[in-house]
């Protein structure tokens, strides 16, 4: 590590082959060496020693809603990447809906990238969108460097990002396998909201009812069919209905290339918890039963789910009505993913390593990036989060960094308390201090 600039040195670094006590070199942003503890620092580095903070990768969520350009009241590059950055997250992909213009075009995308450019603390990359009528625009966004393109198969809740119908799944299925790119879905099937009672107000029981796990098993099912008949790379998003477990692993041992996340909120709240309206806890699909949430666990450790990420969906608060049938629905996470994650992991017996793999390997995997994020080994940017794993704090909304601080989490007590956030050997971020914006935009690789 001769040429090394920054070395950091750690009792507990998580690497791919495990955790130990090992020192970092990192030259020109990028991690040259782990090797042990004590090795020598060269002249002129500068060592940074964390003590037994663990040093481990930073975080790559890849379902983020940021809303910018055109609801920037919602959020905004600026503040969801600084929330990102403290907690721990140093990459994300920006959903292409919710914006004004949505991600649906190559020029939308260059709106989209030159708002971004200059307000990203983090590292940021795009997803496009498959609507009805954009079949033509697919291939321009994947040459232009998106990562993937989302569709929804029941309505998205906003009129300029309409939903796709059968037929029209499997044209832009078809379409996006021909050139090798990835769909990501969510998957509720619109026949089966649409069947299920819808009787509104405040009560949770009663919004939970109206979207049943049966139209997430449906639209999976299907997704599956069209996957397998086009040999195409298929990604569910935000699973929430544990009865759809069966259907993916039968999916897998067949061949069929799917993927499979879930949410910080399916795994750490619980159908019984949520007060009635309190629509801080509105998503959909909806936070399920706790029995619904202990088999989301087993397969996540079996990885039947394959990561977790935040689907960070905020809104004004006076979008939060306490009518459930009425009030936005999405879950702001982004700061608090990680501890969150962490603390219900470590209750069931999980390790940071699992975390590690769950949050930052398999996500980078899912979009490309795992030759540069998602690990500490040489060769991949110098992304760090340091964190005190055994140190707690409870939630205050007005600590966080997201434009509205509406929290389903407020008042909760967290394990894991995220001491600095490192972007290519830079420190972003440090007992609250925010350098200015360092990121740059990424294109799939």
């Amino acid at each position: 590590m001769s040429d090394a600039e920054l070395v950091l040195r750690s009792t507990r670094v998580i690497t791919p082959e495990g955790t130990r006590a090992a020192a970092v070199a990192v030259s020109a942003g990028t991690i040259t060496a782990v090797l042990p503890y004590d090795a020598g620092v060269p002249a002129g580095a500068r060592l940074v020693d964390v003590g037994d903070d663990v040093l481990l990768p930073g975080l790559v969520d890849t379902h983020v809603h940021v809303n910018d350009p055109g609801r920037t009241e919602w959020e905004g590059f600026w503040t969801a990447t600084r929330a990102a950055a403290a907690g721990g997250i140093t990459t994300l992909v920006d959903m292409p809906l919710n914006s004004l213009p949505p991600t649906t075009t190559v020029e939308h995308l260059r709106i989209k990238r030159d708002v971004a450019r200059d307000k990203a603390h983090i590292d940021v990359g795009f997803w496009g969108g498959a609507l009805p009528d954009n079949v033509k625009d697919l291939r321009p966004l994947h040459d232009a460097g998106v990562f993937g393109f989302k569709a929804f198969l029941s309505p998205s809740g906003v009129d300029e990002f309409p939903h796709l119908d059968q037929e029209q799944l499997a044209r832009s299925l078809a379409e996006i396998a021909g050139f090798g790119g990835l769909l990501i879905v969510h998957a509720e099937d619109p026949h089966h909201l649409a069947a299920a009672p819808q009787q509104g107000g405040p009560r949770y029981a009663d919004f939970l009812a109206s979207r049943p796990r049966d139209a997430e098993d449906t639209a999976i099912a299907a997704l599956i069919a069209h996957a397998r008949r086009l040999d195409a790379r298929v990604h569910v998003l935000h699973l929430s209905s544990s009865d759809a477990l069966p259907l993916i692993r039968a999916a897998r041992a067949d061949g069929v290339r799917i993927t499979v996340e879930t949410c910080p909120h399916y795994l750490t709240l619980t159908a019984e918890e949520v007060p009635d309206g309190a629509s801080e806890f509105k998503c959909c699909p909806p936070i399920r039963e706790a029995a619904n949430q202990d088999l989301l666990w087993a397969a996540l450790a079996d990885g039947t789910i394959d990561c977790v990420v935040t689907d960070h969906s905020p809104s004004t608060a006076d979008l939060k009505t306490g009518d459930f049938a009425t009030a936005w629905g999405g879950i702001s996470g982004l700061q608090l993913s990680l501890p969150a994650v962490w603390t219900e992991a470590r209750r069931r017996g999980h390790t940071l390593e699992d975390v590690v793999r769950w949050m930052s390997a398999r996500t980078a995997a899912l979009v490309g990036l795992d030759g540069r994020k998602g690990a500490i080994a040489p060769g991949h940017d110098a992304d760090f989060a340091v964190l005190a794993p055994d140190e707690t704090f409870t939630v205050d909304p007005a600590g966080l960094q997201h434009r509205n601080r509406v929290t389903a989490y407020a008042g909760r007590t967290l394990h894991g308390v995220v001491k600095s956030t490192w972007l290519r050997g830079r420190r972003i971020v440090a007992d609250g201090e925010f350098t200015p914006p360092q990121g740059t935009l990424l294109d799939r690789p």
